[in-house]
């Protein structure tokens, strides 16, 4: 099952994409957003796979939206304009559809994603560091700690690098991907955990402080998981 969002302040062109969405049993409709930042609230509250993304919006159009995104999921760009196409799949966006859409131009759009369900791409971020953009896989990373203006990666491999980023910037498209806020400084990689306290995370040989001010967040995992028996 593939978890997606549709991004249109067009009720109409909204109502059909949702429509065509209820025909494909792979499909599961999580969330629906008129502007950018509803898409933000639910890009971080929830896992969103796919998005179907309108580009001509109020305030931040689709095209500068998924710029934004540190981490970006698949998305389809829908429009009633073809001038921003290249644009589009310079984004490695899966397809750009032309409204009024079809449901047999939508069906072979996802169609592409469906073929690949077997074979998922890692998810990856890039980050920029010391002269250089660095690309990394998500399971890659244990956990992130703030260092002023920048951060510090660390890998599993036992690695660490400076990135020219901020936690605070990573934190709402990296949430629904299994990191969690523990501490104004650190973020992690809930994989990661081997045993935890009130005070204190432990994701193998590192010990990371919950801090006070993110306690909330950490205790709502902590009962997530046990309901789960994840842990």
């Amino acid at each position: 099952m593939i978890n997606c969002i549709i991004v249109d302040d067009e009720p109409l062109a909204a109502t059909l994409l949702e429509s065509h969405i209820s025909k494909i049993d792979h499909l599961k409709l999580t969330g629906k957003a008129e502007n950018a930042m509803e898409a933000y609230q639910l890009i971080r509250t929830r896992s969103v796979e796919l998005m179907f993304l309108d580009i001509q919006m109020p305030h931040l159009n689709g095209i500068d939206f998924l710029k934004s995104l540190p981490v970006k999921p698949k998305t389809i760009f829908t429009t009633a304009y073809r001038d921003f196409a290249i644009e589009g799949f310079e984004l490695e966006a899966v397809d750009y559809l032309l409204k009024p859409i079809t449901f047999e131009r939508f069906f072979r759009s996802v169609e592409r994603i469906l073929r690949n369900i077997h074979n998922p791409v890692q998810d990856f971020m890039v980050l920029r560091t010391e002269g250089m953009n660095r690309k990394v896989f998500l399971s890659e990373i244990v956990y992130f700690e703030s260092q002023g203006n920048d951060i510090k990666v660390v890998l599993a491999s036992g690695e660490s690098f400076i990135s020219k980023s901020k936690i605070t910037d990573l934190q709402t498209t990296l949430a629904p991907r299994g990191f969690i806020r523990i501490h104004r400084s650190y973020m992690i990689n809930s994989v990661f955990i081997t045993a935890f306290n009130n005070n204190e995370v432990v994701l193998g040989t590192y010990q990371i402080p919950v801090g006070r001010s993110h306690k909330q967040e950490f205790d709502t995992f902590v009962s997530d998981i046990s309901k789960n028996r994840l842990l």
